[in-house]
């Protein structure tokens, strides 16, 4: 760590400490600014230090102390049971997915498909722009939940990515970039049946898919993307991971080298049959588990989702459907590549710890981020943005869409959760506007909007843990390059919100945010090109 990064973290540990005594002199109490503490410091500390998992734990034990109000065995009760015991059991259902997935791509591995994958994608997919335009579409194919979207992708399309050169941490950009924003403009996805279920008033479905529209993050982030890959450049610290990864051949520039053995000693004669199959497998079971579990075949007279695809999706929980789903996908790989004859049955058991020892990064991270999540909620960080929107509602009507972007971006990106995030706000948000109007939708809009772009740039979202998952990347390098990518089109939503708030039509507003995205761009570009054309002038001798 350099000495100006000691400064800063020595001053941001004595900011804390000031900080936490004040909090304990004057007491805390919940519902206040004091629920969004303990998420800034875990947030803060993990961008200064690079070390996610003492800095989630900082975090914890702040927010059990604030919560206990420096109770220290209340506190320690607090991290075990409210934080750390919770935060597994209500996540176990997505540990055993993501198990279940590396155990998978570990099998595959060894069986010789993600190299057959790898050597048929390298005579059709000729450029490095080709491969992340090829991440991109089937990131856009896979939306039915960000989950299995990020672990899916990243399997696929690693062997890829990696020979054409692209940084991990660019893979893990194009995984999160397409994940949440696809999920939440796709009406047939586990996100828009949880939007539907917070309208009361039976029409969330349709409320949903008139807001898509004006989503106008999860769209311009699709053109962001598009054109970044079009127009070959980078910029902000992605720029240096790119240039290492091209030119010099590293794939992560910094932090550890998150590769597992799983593609040593790989069996010659795989093809690319045995990674397709098995994803299609999974997909149609995953499918088919989310949509069971939800109530899809079940014909008893209180079921209103019976043969309601649409409601299934509604009523499921993912958390139980992905796990048997990945179960039956993982008992079939097993046996068609031992009949295949790729792997024996001694190998196929030796795959099982090999894959589990790929997710446990992953699995830490997230149990930690949710025992945050858990600890903030206790903090009554829901009554504090509720009190925020109020307030902005007696302020300037038409900014509102605008401004309730920003509070879902600030309380999604501080609480690591988009689906918390219009939890909360949704309630607050439809009685603020006249029922059924266009203002009305935008508002909605902004918030499902705000929930994913703050989720987006959040090191302790699930969806950015599991991309870091998908893509083996260093977690807090994928939170450092993806970053200014998410700002840029964070600032481009912020102002053409401002636009539809008051043209209100989604014809006027989303083109212009099309255009300033893509103008942005070709300004980052040519102000790029003339400051190395500046620094490579400095650098001559006279």
């Amino acid at each position: 760590m350099s000495k100006t990064k000691k400064v800063i973290l020595v001053l941001a540990i004595a900011a804390i400490v000031v900080v936490m005594i004040i909090a304990a002199v004057n007491g805390v109490e919940a519902g206040t600014a004091w629920a969004l503490l303990p998420p800034i410091i875990a947030i803060g500390l993990a961008l200064i230090t690079k070390e996610v998992y003492s800095s989630l734990v900082v975090g914890i034990i702040a927010g059990a102390l604030l919560y206990t109000n420096f109770h220290p065995l209340q506190a320690m009760n607090t991290i075990t049971q409210d934080g750390l015991i919770d935060a597994v059991s209500g996540t176990a259902g997505i540990f055993v997915f993501l198990v279940e997935l590396g155990i998978i791509v570990a099998l595959v591995n060894k069986a010789g498909g993600s190299a057959a994958f790898g050597k048929w994608a390298a005579t059709h997919i000729k450029s490095r722009t080709g491969a992340m335009i090829a991440t991109f579409v089937l990131g856009v194919m896979i939306f039915i939940d960000d989950y299995f979207n990020c672990l899916t992708v990243g399997s696929v399309m690693r062997p890829v990515t990696d020979s054409h050169k692209i940084s991990r941490s660019k893979f893990a950009y194009l995984i999160d970039a397409t994940a949440a924003p696809v999920c939440m403009i796709a009406p047939v996805s586990s996100w828009a049946a949880a939007v539907s279920a917070y309208a009361n008033d039976g029409n969330g479905l349709k409320l949903f898919c008139m807001a898509i529209p004006y989503n106008f993050y999860s769209l311009l982030t699709f053109v962001f993307i598009i054109a970044l890959c079009v127009m070959s450049f980078d910029y902000g610290s992605m720029a240096m991971h790119e240039y290492n990864a091209k030119y010099k051949g590293d794939l992560y520039t910094t932090g550890e080298r998150v590769d597992t053995e799983l593609e040593n000693d790989v069996n010659e004669g795989g093809k690319v049959i045995d990674l397709i199959l098995p994803v299609v497998v999974l997909i149609i079971t995953s499918v088919f588990a989310l949509i069971y579990n939800g109530g899809f075949l079940d014909s008893s007279a209180d079921n209103a989702n019976y043969l309601n695809f649409i409601g299934a999706f509604g009523d499921t929980d993912a958390t139980v459907g992905l796990p048997w789903a990945g179960a039956i996908a993982l008992v079939f790989t097993i046996v068609y590549l031992i009949l295949r004859r790729v792997i024996n049955f001694k190998e196929s058991m030796e795959a099982v710890p090999k894959g589990f020892f790929s997710m446990v990064p992953p699995i830490l991270i997230l149990t930690f981020a949710t025992a945050l999540k858990n600890i903030t909620g206790l903090m009554g960080a829901d009554t504090f943005v509720a009190g925020l929107m109020e307030g902005a509602a007696a302020s300037l009507f038409n900014f509102l869409p605008a401004i309730i972007f920003l509070v879902a971006v600030f309380l999604s990106f501080s609480t690591g959760t988009s689906w918390g995030t219009f939890g909360i706000l949704i309630p607050i948000v439809l009685p603020i506007f006249p029922a059924g109007s266009e203002l009305q939708i935008i508002g909605i809009s902004a918030c499902l909007a705000g929930a994913v772009c703050g989720d987006h740039c959040s090191p302790i979202s699930d969806t950015t843990i599991m991309s870091s998952a998908g893509a083996q990347c260093n977690h807090i390098n994928h939170v450092s390059t993806q970053l200014p990518y998410a700002l840029t089109v964070a600032g481009v939503s912020f102002v053409t919100f401002i636009i539809a708030g008051f043209v209100q039509s989604w014809y006027i507003s989303l083109p212009i945010g099309i255009a300033l995205t893509i103008g942005v761009l070709i300004l980052l570009k040519y102000v790029g090109k003339n400051r190395a054309a500046a620094e490579q002038s400095e650098a001559q001798p006279e």
